[in-house]
């Protein structure tokens, strides 16, 4: 499994630093109206998560969007909560590049030392399993949102994305001993530790503030 998963990484890897690349190049082009924002996730930011994005606007109706979300939290009552993503998105605008509705497909990549959080168990509406996980993950999935352009530069984009996620990892207890017959072990011979899981989760959600930094049709002679 595990070389599997570096293959598969450094392929996603690849992939979301082609779609920088490539929407860099299409935006140094004198040919393409590309259109630079900047933003930040208002909604993380309130959870003390950070989550800065750039959109690139490639054509009349298209644009790509590369971010990353820190979220700093060691511990949050005793339960992990840290984790990194690096995302790019392709999205494409009903009405105009940057403004009004659009759907998106993004692709992704995960690092995270995170306790689980569980829907009403214990007598609780969010409760977190006794241990925690280390390790990383791959995101692939879609979405959409609504972009709103106000004082002519600024942006207020409102998102959701729902992705297939994969994930590989270690369990530890929070006494730091690790997790060597996690479930879905049982019938290994010998204990192995390095665990998988394969889900459909929120990977991203928000309000974004946003401001456009670069507009080529101010720059032309």
């Amino acid at each position: 499994m595990r070389p599997d998963f570096f293959c598969i990484f450094v392929a996603m890897k690849r992939l979301v630093t082609i779609l920088f690349a490539t929407a860099v190049a299409l935006c140094s082009a004198p040919s393409v109206s590309a259109q630079t924002y900047v933003k930040l996730n208002a909604l993380y930011a309130l959870a003390g998560i950070i989550n800065p994005q750039v959109e690139f606007c490639i054509s009349n109706h298209s644009a790509v969007q590369v971010e990353a979300t820190y979220s700093p939290w060691k511990s949050i009552k005793g339960n992990h909560a840290e984790f990194g993503i690096f995302m790019g998105e392709y999205r494409y605008y009903f009405r105009q590049a940057a403004k009004g509705w659009y759907v998106a497909g993004n692709v992704g990549f995960m690092g995270f030392d995170v306790s689980k959080p569980r829907l009403f168990r214990n007598g609780k509406i969010l409760d977190f399993k006794n241990s925690y996980s280390k390790g990383f993950g791959l995101l692939l999935g879609a979405g959409a949102g609504y972009q709103h352009t106000f004082k002519e530069r600024w942006v207020v984009d409102a998102f959701v994305a729902i992705d297939f996620f994969r994930s590989w990892y270690n369990g530890y207890y929070h006494d730091g001993r690790i997790e060597m017959n996690p479930h879905g072990h049982e019938d290994y011979t010998h204990p192995d530790p390095f665990n998988g899981s394969a889900e459909c989760v929120p990977a991203k959600i928000g309000v974004s503030i946003g401001y456009r930094i670069f507009d080529p049709s101010k720059h032309r002679k």
